[in-house]
């Protein structure tokens, strides 16, 4: 079966910026992508869990996109404009997909 090269980004945010991420990403034309929860982690400031938190600020949500090469940088430069002021990391990895024009 054919599979065609593409980037999945997947972008870890604090929950409270996940509206504004997304809609910067669609703004940039990104036209699909999901929003999985996060609940719990380790990073530069310790280990933390959604659990026990009483506020939505307290959570974080992940934001995943599959994309076409030539469109991450207008991806990637829209994502920057949200995440830079605030707790976030964005990774980039090669991927294949079956069906390219969905992307």
């Amino acid at each position: 079966m054919q599979t065609h090269k593409a980037k999945r980004v997947e972008i870890a945010i604090e929950k409270v910026m996940q509206e504004r991420l997304t809609d910067a990403l669609q703004e940039a034309g990104v036209k699909g992508y999901t929003v999985l929860p996060v609940f719990g982690g380790a990073g530069r400031s310790g280990e933390w869990s959604r659990s026990g938190q009483i506020s939505r600020a307290e959570g974080m949500a992940l934001v995943v996109c599959i994309i076409r090469p030539e469109r991450l940088d207008a991806l990637l430069e829209a994502a920057f404009t949200v995440v830079e002021r605030h707790i976030g990391v964005v990774c980039v990895t090669d991927c294949e997909v079956l069906r390219a024009e969905r992307f």
